[in-house]
């Protein structure tokens, strides 16, 4: 499988905050100490000092007092990226959307140590910069994901997908075998306290409403594993790995949430302190229905699933 070429830097990436009232009267040490608090402020004073960070055009200093209205631009160096599948496949494409099939392992969007080595950089460098995901895919999870090509099918689909009329259709392999032939779960999905990253999202009593809808598809006994397709109206994060995790079925090679719907406890397991990020689990965008932005014709997009997603004896 192709992948990003190894040991290549990014362009480095600018990030910008204008201060508001709020934070009118305090340092700029004590601005980024406090907002970006996965450094510490000795770290962000270290920044300062080497000139990565401009108050209003100028360097700045770590002791400057921030006013109302104020521009603060850190520019953070190039750095090396890890290396990713790099492959997608085209599934569908005209001038207003496109769909992929996307690679596991290949996040979506620029987060943590990814920019350059995310889905949406290789689409823009192929298809144009007007081009935007309209839903997101976990880094792990395959499949297919639409995205738009200009502002007008941009308007019109987010409008679709949050009056849940585009449907996705996924394909699992949850952890034991499923007694129910169909079920729905509902549990609310929120964040919740994770020492690795302060909070993280899981099983919330007090979380946002989420919806799944799932169907077995084939019990594999000699295996201890189920194969499921699930619908979500709602799109939660990690909304199918938090709703097989707490009706006691996790995704099979889920290093993440165990069963009830919350992260492993830290300390058990081999991949105690994992992150979202973190493949190992079997989840496969399968297919995509929705109403054209320009002819209103129903469109349905489907990806072939990998191997191990596939049923191993189709009626």
């Amino acid at each position: 499988m192709p992948t990003v070429k190894k040991d290549t830097t990014n362009n480095g990436l600018d990030y910008t905050d204008r201060i508001l009232q709020a934070d009118a009267g305090c340092s700029i040490a004590d601005f980024y100490s406090v907002r970006y608090a996965h450094f510490t402020e000795d770290e962000w004073r270290q920044r300062i000092l080497e000139g990565k960070i401009a108050l209003n055009g100028r360097p700045a200093g770590a002791d400057d007092i921030l006013s109302a209205g104020d521009l603060l631009v850190y520019s953070r160096p190039p750095w090396e990226e890890t290396d990713v599948p790099s492959d997608f496949a085209v599934l569908y494409e005209d001038a207003s959307v496109l769909v992929f099939a996307k690679p596991s392992g290949l996040p979506v969007l620029p987060g943590g140590s990814f920019l350059e080595h995310t889905l949406l950089h290789l689409v823009r460098q192929r298809f144009g910069n007007d081009c935007s995901p309209l839903h997101r895919l976990g880094r792990g999870t395959s499949g297919a994901i639409l995205f738009t090509r200009n502002s007008r099918s941009a308007r019109i689909l987010s409008r679709a997908m949050a009056e849940r009329r585009i449907r996705k259709v996924y394909l699992a392999l949850a952890s034991g075998i499923v007694s129910q032939d169909a079920f729905t779960i509902e549990a609310p999905i929120g964040p919740v306290p994770y020492r690795p990253l302060t909070t993280i999202h899981a099983f919330n009593p007090k979380g946002r409403p989420s919806t799944s809808l799932v169907r077995v598809l084939e019990r594999r006994t000699g295996e201890g594993a189920t194969l499921l397709e699930v619908t979500i109206p709602t799109g939660r994060p990690h909304q199918i790995r938090i709703h097989l995790s707490c009706a006691g079925h996790p995704l099979v090679g889920d290093p993440l949430y165990g069963t009830g719907g919350l992260p492993l406890p830290i300390g058990e397991g081999e991949c105690a302190a994992a992150l979202p990020g973190d493949s190992g689990y079997h989840l496969h965008s399968w297919k995509i229905r929705f109403s054209h932005p320009d002819t209103g014709q129903e469109m349905e997009v489907v990806a072939p699933p990998p191997p191990i997603l596939k049923l191993k004896n189709p009626a």
